[in-house]
């Protein structure tokens, strides 16, 4: 299971804080961009995700867009955020990670990735050595292998919720 384990999960991009992210020593955040900053195929960002990437970057983090979508899919969105990107990253594949990382200039070990996936954004970060963050998916695919990879994420899931790994924002 330690393949699959994150470092974290919250539920949403925009509860990653400045604190959470100088206790895991990092200073840049790779973003994933379906079912994290927006809906699948939709060129709308969730609420207050750019506003959210805007305040990173005025706290001095670095952040990068990091996706397994085609270059026509990520320009125009990463635009949006005025964000470099990765496009057909192949996560959970290193290729895309350390395209990003040398983007920024930055070692792996003040890196975190952050994505809803287990199989792609979690796994790729754990073979590249970098920590993560696991958000809870907005939209539900429909496709079988969607399905069964959801499938699979409960018990990590779960398990990062009985350990206090999943960090719920302060009342």
């Amino acid at each position: 299971m330690a393949l699959k384990m994150p470092t974290c999960s919250v539920d949403r991009v925009t509860q990653i804080t400045p604190h959470l992210l100088q206790m895991l020593g990092v200073s840049a955040v790779l973003l994933d961009v379906d079912n994290t900053l927006s809906p699948p195929d939709s060129p709308v960002p969730f609420p207050g995700t750019v506003q959210w990437a805007h305040e990173m970057t005025r706290q001095g983090f670095h952040l990068v867009i990091v996706s397994n979508n085609f270059r026509r899919r990520v320009a125009p969105f990463a635009a949006q955020y005025s964000l470099p990107f990765v496009s057909f990253a192949m996560k959970p594949l290193p290729f895309g990670y350390l395209r990003a990382l040398h983007t920024l200039k930055i070692p792996r070990s003040q890196a975190v990735i952050v994505g809803d996936q287990v199989y792609t954004d979690i796994i790729g970060a754990n073979i590249v050595g970098i920590h993560s963050i696991l958000v809870t998916p907005v939209v539900t695919e429909e496709s079988v292998s969607f399905l069964r990879r959801r499938r699979g994420e409960v018990p990590i899931r779960q398990k990062l919720k009985e350990t206090g790994r999943h960090i719920r924002p302060k009342e």
